[in-house]
């Protein structure tokens, strides 16, 4: 077993934490404490939240859909008082970072060569690498283009399993036909990000829920896509779950109203290109040691269980050190389930070492 460095983020820490995300202290004394600037990488510049010793290991944290460099605001202050430097960033089309116009600006070259991009930023040769979500998604790719630049990959909630056979959306559209999917729907131009801009905190309340959270009934049950858009066949929840507070819903809908969604909605907008540009992934496995963590019932592992988890990433990730799966836990699961996630994570991280 591993040694573990019991840095987690207590309830009382967490508050203090909130707070100083919302107004970040520049120049503050407390290097637990995210401080936010403006960097220029790849030609745009991103908004990175940044933590922890500079001379520290450099970890990276890549949030995914529809988050932010505040989804991991109970991470920052564990990583950075275990003496890692901590990196969060803005992805591009998010928040206050730059957000191109052309689809094509959202590949998964330019995602991963902004992941490097900070690493090479902030001076170091290599990097822990952390995703969730689309973040889990760019940072399997990451360590696939660029397997010497990390020392390690924790991926949350988006399992990889290797290049597939044909795109997958051709395989949705295959699967669900005329029903509505959400990738699916994300497809067309214009359209999604119309129905989000005009309502935020409709689609992020919606989201941001856990599975034991109370709802109220769908408004629309007509399960073809031409019955409507997304918004109204999610439950409306009736509570907060205990991980997100007023104040942090606040801070994703203020962010999200002045940004927009188009950024974000465009990264699906090349689910196609991204399997269409990588044919030589085929056979190629990931180099570096991998922590795998999720929610039993996050949506996004459709019911798999840690065997079935283990055994279809090992053969593309043979460094698979653990698959972790919190039981009573949804998507959102570094938010969920704080402690657990900063525990496990730096028993791996500090074991991978430099």
């Amino acid at each position: 077993m591993w040694d573990r460095r019991q840095v987690i983020l207590s309830g009382t820490a967490a508050s203090l934490m909130l707070s100083a995300c919302q107004t970040p202290s520049i120049g503050s004394e407390d290097m637990t404490e995210p401080q936010l600037s403006q960097i220029e990488i790849n030609g745009i510049s991103l908004r990175v939240a940044e933590a922890g010793p500079k001379d520290g290991p450099l970890v990276v944290l890549v949030h995914g859909w529809p988050e932010l460099w505040y989804s991991w605001r109970y991470q920052i202050p564990a990583l950075a008082a275990a003496g890692y430097h901590v990196v969060a960033p803005d992805m591009r089309g998010y928040g206050g970072s730059d957000a191109p116009l052309a689809v094509e600006d959202y590949d998964i070259q330019h995602l991963t060569a902004d992941v490097v991009g900070l690493v090479d930023h902030f001076g170091y040769e290599k990097a822990h690498l952390i995703g969730h979500d689309w973040g889990s998604i760019i940072s399997w790719y990451t360590t696939l283009f660029y397997p010497d630049r990390f020392h390690s990959l924790t991926a949350m909630s988006v399992p990889y399993s290797g290049r597939g056979t044909i795109s997958p959306i051709a395989a949705m559209k295959a699967g669900y036909k005329d029903n509505f999917f959400y990738i699916l729907y994300f497809q067309e131009p214009g359209v999604a990000e119309a129905e989000f801009d005009a309502d935020p905190r409709g689609i992020l309340k919606r989201l941001y829920a856990s599975p034991d959270t109370p709802r109220l009934p769908p408004e629309l049950t007509d399960p073809k896509m031409s019955a409507g858009g997304w918004i109204p066949r999610l439950p409306e929840p009736t509570e907060l779950p205990p991980w997100l507070s007023a104040e942090d819903l606040d801070y994703y809908v203020d962010t999200f109203s002045e940004a927009g969604f188009r950024g974000g909605i465009s990264y699906y907008r090349n689910f196609h290109r991204n399997w269409e540009t990588t044919p030589e992934l085929d056979g190629v496995n990931v180099q570096v040691p991998v922590l795998f963590i999720a929610g039993e019932k996050d949506v996004v592992i459709r019911g798999q269980t840690y065997d079935t988890l283990n055994a279809s990433m090992s053969k593309v990730a043979p460094g698979l050190k653990d698959v972790i799966l919190y039981p009573e836990t949804g998507h959102w699961v570094q938010q969920e389930k704080a402690e657990l996630v900063n525990r496990d994570v730096l028993e791996f991280i500090s074991a991978v070492g430099e």
